[in-house]
């Protein structure tokens, strides 16, 4: 069995004009969501083997975030340009190629690809959470979608199970 986590990145601040969209860093209540997603991951006992985060300045910043409540480190980290603001058959891709021995990957990345990504994978599971999902896919949001499949490249759509949906505002 795969578990594939999909986490948008925490509020990002717009205070300076200056800044370029993938210079933006996060917001008071980013940082604050990121710590909140970390421990959630942390109590769930979802420990990622390995993550992908988009470049972008958020991404990284709410990743670094959410390490910080991981029991341990993922012990492969990787950052790809590819992934900043990507449509969901780049982050497909992506996630095809994670590494053999992973078991569950966290992917940290944008929407509206993400959101359209985790869509688009899922068939069944959490109704409620698959429902406020449709609705809107918020910073700092967290799919758990897992799949009766053993090799990354496998994963098509529909083919994943939504075990929940979590905002901060669920864990706040």
């Amino acid at each position: 069995m795969l578990t594939l986590l999909l986490l948008r990145h925490a509020k990002s601040g717009w205070d300076d004009p200056d800044l370029t969209d993938f210079e933006r860093p996060l917001a008071k209540r980013g940082v604050k969501a990121a710590g909140l997603m970390g421990r959630y991951i942390t109590k769930s006992d979802l420990q990622p083997d390995q993550t992908m985060c988009s470049d972008a300045v958020r991404t990284r910043a709410t990743f670094a975030l959410l390490s910080r409540e991981l029991k341990q480190m993922p012990p492969k980290v990787s950052y790809h340009s590819e992934l900043y603001l990507a449509d969901p058959s780049v982050l497909l891709h992506h996630i095809h190629g994670a590494d053999k021995d992973t078991k569950t990957l966290l992917m940290v990345a944008h929407n509206p690809g993400l959101h359209a990504l985790s869509l688009a994978l899922i068939s069944g599971g959490d109704r409620k959470g698959l429902r406020e999902m449709a609705m809107k896919y918020p910073t700092a949001a967290l799919s758990v979608i897992r799949f009766e499949l053993s090799n990354w490249a496998d994963i098509k759509p529909a083919t994943g199970t939504l075990e929940t949906f979590k905002t901060p505002r669920d864990l706040d």
